[in-house]
This record gives structure tokens, sequence and C-alpha cells, in this order.
């Protein structure tokens, strides 16, 4: 169910790194970026500006001008009491997002499969052999969200087209923060019984640069994960 007003506990935000000086405001929207695209953040949590600027180590500023400028990417909610939240999702939106995905991400798949080396290959077999250790733990999912996403995005790297590397990370900045219906303690065990299964395909087509057997792979993996957030996520319609 969509946690709507609660506020998001300090212990979730103790995830987020300390950022260094040098190009600041950069790197405190990265790191808030990859924590909303890893599902650091569950739909409906409230965050403060007070609680992101501790958790960042930094002043206020580059905090505030990293969350407006997701909010304008449509990542964060801006609420009229000035609180931060991660933005409801509706049935609808999360079935448009995937059509989206399976397209964007198909592609890259298509694309990866003619270019990845054969070390970047062997990359995939540990980050799914991870993935399959931390899915079977019953606490913490946060290094489950981050190896899952290091998993894709290291065949979408593989790709080489830039341009659609920055579109499919913005649709995971909309769709991280739903990943908890699916990775999350809720949607695992059901997760387990397709998430691996399908990682495995995905590397069995990059081995065998078959870009047909990826794409339906990926379709498996992304379309599994979406049935989990309608069914545990109590969405409206």
């Amino acid at each position: 169910m969509q946690n709507l007003g609660i506020n998001l506990h300090h212990s979730a935000l103790s995830r987020l790194n300390p950022v260094e000086s040098g190009t600041l405001g950069k790197r405190v929207y990265d790191e808030l970026r990859n924590f909303l695209m890893v599902g650091g953040v569950q739909p409906g949590e409230k965050i403060t500006l007070r609680q992101l600027t501790s958790a960042c180590g930094t002043s206020l500023m580059p905090v505030r001008e990293a969350v407006q400028r997701l909010a304008a990417e449509g990542a964060l909610e801006v609420l009229p009491n000035r609180a931060i939240r991660v933005p409801v999702m509706t049935k609808a939106r999360v079935k448009e997002i995937l059509k989206v995905r399976l397209m964007l991400e198909g592609m890259a798949v298509e694309e990866a499969a003619a270019r990845i080396q054969v070390s970047v290959i062997e990359q995939l077999e540990e980050l799914n052999e991870t993935f399959s250790k931390e899915m079977r733990r019953r606490d913490d999912s946060s290094r489950l969200f981050q190896v899952n996403k290091e998993f894709h995005f290291t065949i979408y790297r593989a790709a080489e087209m830039p341009v659609l590397l920055g579109i499919i990370e913005n649709m995971w900045l909309q769709i991280g923060p739903f990943l908890h219906f699916s990775l999350g303690v809720r949607g695992r065990e059901a997760t387990s019984q397709f998430a691996p299964d399908s990682h495995k395909r995905m590397i069995r087509a990059m081995r065998q640069r078959n870009a047909v057997m990826g794409r339906k792979a990926l379709a498996s993996d992304l379309g599994g994960a979406v049935e989990l957030m309608l069914r545990l996520g109590n969405l409206p319609d």
C-alpha cells in the first residue's frame, strides 16, 4: 500500500553518501538521483530539506537546487508546506511506463548484444550471482535495489548510446520508488521466481549475440515486476 503522509525515517536517509566539495550541485543531484532510482524513498513518503541537507553533509543551497531539478523531472513533488515527497502512481501510468521502458530498454539490450565485451558479460555473471544472494535475504533491501540497477545499466551502457541511456535513466527515476512492491520484502518471494532467471537469459543472450532472446528476457523481467506493483501496490486507477 502506498505510504501516504508518512515521514521518511532517518535510517533510510543514512544510505545517502555525504557529498564532498567540488562540483557540489551536480554531486548532490547525482546522489539524490541514484537514491531515487534504486527505491531509496517509497511512494508518498515525505522528506524535508533539512533531512536531506544533513544526510548529504552539505549546505542547503545545493540540496534545494537538486530537489528543484528533480521536481522538474517529475521524480519529486514539493508540497505546499515545503515538504518533499515522491509522487503517487496510478495503474494507468505504471502500465504506460512499462510500454515505454520495453521500447527503450529493449532497444538498448538489442544494441548491447552486438557490442558487449566478454569482460562485461563476466561482470553481469557476478552481478546476478550477488543479486540472487541478496534476494534470499529477509532484511534490508537497499543492496538488492542497487545490484539490480547496476545489472541492467551494465547492459545499457554496453549499447554505447548515451542519449538513449539518459532517457532510460529518466524512466528509472519515475519507477524506482515503486521497486519496493517487487524487490521489497513483500514481493521478494514472487520476484525470485522470475528475476534471477530473466537475468540469466539476458546474460545468455549477450553471450550468443542474440538480440531477440535478450529483448524477450527483459520483457519477462520488467513485466513480472510491474505485475507485482499492480497486485501489491493498491494503486488508484
